[in-house]
């Protein structure tokens, strides 16, 4: 294991241990509650860059800066925020629609597990496939942009849109993730206390950033990587 392995372990056992101290944690839920769209930016812009510098490992077989590291830390606090709302939305709204008979809400036994699940494919069948999209169109202007904000007014859309692999956006993040990982693992979210949903997702792109890694991963790169 390299020192890059056990520095990126280290950050995530703080983070982990952070939230697992009774002290620390009520403040981290209280903040949260407090300050839902700050707390949300923050969680993202931590644990989503975390993801980037796994994938960046993963995919390279070596720890490197991702181009464009801060702006893409940015965007992804500025994503946070919008999750942030979109789990309020969403959940409120699949209860609602739940109470009017216009969506099944299960048995007593089952009817936590069938709300969090109905919350999970609604939102992830929806709003999910834009925000992936708009995601990869920011992330590709910061990169032919050379992670440089004065670099990005010189890049139009329609280069930005051209370079994007849609056939492989559509395929494997659309038809794959968001069926096999994304709905399974946000139904498991939306079992959890509200203060603690958006941490989750934030901690779930971590997760995200490893398997995209590795369904890039060249031949080469796995003999590389110990």
């Amino acid at each position: 294991m390299r020192s890059g392995d056990l520095l990126w372990l280290a950050g995530l056992g703080a983070i982990v241990l952070f939230l697992a101290l009774p002290g620390t944690r009520q403040s981290f839920v209280a903040l949260s509650i407090a300050y839902p769209y700050a707390m949300g930016f923050a969680k993202f812009a931590v644990l989503a860059t975390m993801g980037e510098l796994l994938a960046a490992r993963i995919a390279g077989g070596q720890w490197r800066r991702p181009v464009g590291l801060a702006l893409k830390a940015f965007v992804w606090g500025v994503l946070g925020m919008a999750i942030t709302l979109m789990f309020q939305v969403f959940s409120a709204g699949v209860i609602a629609t739940i109470a009017k008979g216009m969506l099944p809400g299960g048995y007593a036994s089952t009817a936590a597990v069938v709300t969090a699940f109905l919350i999970s494919a609604v939102m992830n069948l929806t709003f999910a496939p834009t925000f992936m999209a708009f995601h990869r169109v920011t992330d590709t202007y910061i990169d032919l942009a050379d992670g440089k904000l004065a670099n990005l007014a010189r890049i139009d859309l329609k280069t930005v849109v051209g370079r994007i692999d849609w056939h492989g956006f559509v395929s494997f993040v659309v038809l794959r993730t968001l069926p096999l990982f994304w709905i399974p693992a946000h139904t498991v979210t939306f079992l959890l206390p509200p203060e603690y949903r958006v941490l989750m997702a934030a901690f779930l792109s971590i997760a995200l950033g490893g398997i995209l890694a590795f369904a890039k991963r060249k031949p080469q790169n796995l003999r590389r990587v110990k």
